[in-house]
Order: structure tokens, then C-alpha cells, then sequence
């Protein structure tokens, strides 16, 4: 399959892609501050810059678009055009965030993953995250994508 953009558009439309204050993230943020919890924000001084940080309980989440970091679901799909590109590049993406994970948790944080696809499901989002947060189900001081996903 081709690209129906000209390298050049393709090119302006990937740039204008943010990393920060994302639509997932937001929903996660809301959702978090609704429920009376007080957050840090992409903390420069973290391995990863995690998305919401509580620094008082040494938890960290991380809003993950589906398609960026290669979920799998259904909005997490690789391309099908210029598969020698994005396959490498999203099994770095992959390689990074559990090099990222691994390192918060050697600094004694808690870390949860939360996919966009997940942010569908706001009573199911609503109680992984009251869980992780109030310390529920933490077995191994590193919380894996807990979700199901849609």
C-alpha cells in the first residue's frame, strides 16, 4: 500500500504531532485530579520524564499512544506502507520504554502504563488507577499494562 501524502506533507503532518498534553493523557489527568489526587508533571529529573508523577508516593504513570508505542489493539496497528521503516522504529520505542521501567523501578518507583486505547473505559481506568495509587495489587513494585483493552 502507498502513501497517499507527498513525502513533504507526510513530513508537516508527523511534526505537528505533540508528546505532551496529549487527548489520552488529559483524560487520564481529569480523571486523577476528579478523584482528589495532586501531581507532578513530566519531571525532567526521571528516567523517561514520565507523564504524571507522585513524587510523595514514588509512583509514576505513562500515557502511551496505542499506535507510537505498538500496542497491538486495534488502534495500534504498524503501517502497512514502508514497513522497513516503522517496524525498527517502533520495536525502539518498545526497547525504550522497558529500559525506562526498569530503571524507575532500580530508583524505587512504581510504574503503570496506561494505553490510549485504555482511556475508553473510564470505570475501568477509574479503579486500575485508584489501585495502583492507594497501593492495591502490587505485587512485584512494577505494574504492567493492567487493562484490558478494547
Amino acid at each position: 500500500m502507498t502513501d497517499n501524502r507527498t513525502p513533504d506533507s507526510r513530513s508537516a503532518l508527523m511534526s505537528r504531532i505533540g508528546g505532551k498534553d496529549t487527548a489520552p493523557e488529559m483524560i487520564v489527568r481529569r480523571l486523577l485530579h476528579g478523584l482528589g489526587f495532586r501531581y507532578r508533571l513530566h519531571r525532567r529529573d526521571l528516567p523517561g520524564k514520565p507523564d504524571i508523577v507522585f513524587p510523595g508516593r514514588s509512583k509514576a504513570i505513562f500515557v502511551h499512544g496505542c499506535f507510537w508505542h505498538a500496542h497491538g489493539c486495534a488502534i495500534g496497528r504498524p503501517p502497512k506502507s514502508r514497513p522497513e521503516y516503522w517496524g525498527p522504529k517502533l520495536a525502539a520505542n518498545q526497547a525504550r520504554d522497558a529500559t525506562v521501567a526498569v530503571a524507575l523501578a532500580e530508583l524505587g518507583w512504581e510504574v503503570l502504563t496506561i494505553w490510549q486505547c485504555e482511556t475508553r473505559k473510564p470505570e475501568t481506568l477509574k479503579a486500575t488507577a485508584l489501585a495502583f495509587l492507594e497501593g492495591r495489587n502490587s505485587d512485584s513494585g512494577y505494574w504492567a499494562n493492567q487493562l484490558a483493552c478494547a
